[in-house]
């Protein structure tokens, strides 16, 4: 019987290596997914500041046009002005 009892221990040492083993693993495992997720979100947040900066530079090349039609459209206003006010000094002198 003394065979027996030895098995058993064997057995038990040999499971009580198997769990730690195994608690070893997941530990790492957890380690890995922790670091995955980190780069996931850290990829996720790239591409959140990427569509965000394109959206800022589709808005700012917009208003950027918009200011050069704005300029445009003013100089003409200031010269049609300019026009008048001529047209209208001569007039003056005349009478």
């Amino acid at each position: 019987m003394a065979k027996g009892t030895d098995w058993r221990g064997t057995a038990i040492a040999a499971a009580k290596k198997a769990k730690a083993a195994a608690v070893a693993a997941a530990r790492q495992a957890d380690k890995l997914m922790t670091e995955a997720r980190k780069r996931a979100e850290s990829a996720a947040r790239r591409r959140r500041m990427k569509k965000a900066l394109q959206t800022t530079a589709r808005v700012l090349s917009a208003a950027g046009k918009a200011a050069v039609v704005a300029a445009a459209t003013a100089a003409a206003a200031a010269a049609v002005s300019e026009v008048r006010a001529r047209r209208r000094s001569k007039t003056a002198r005349r009478r």
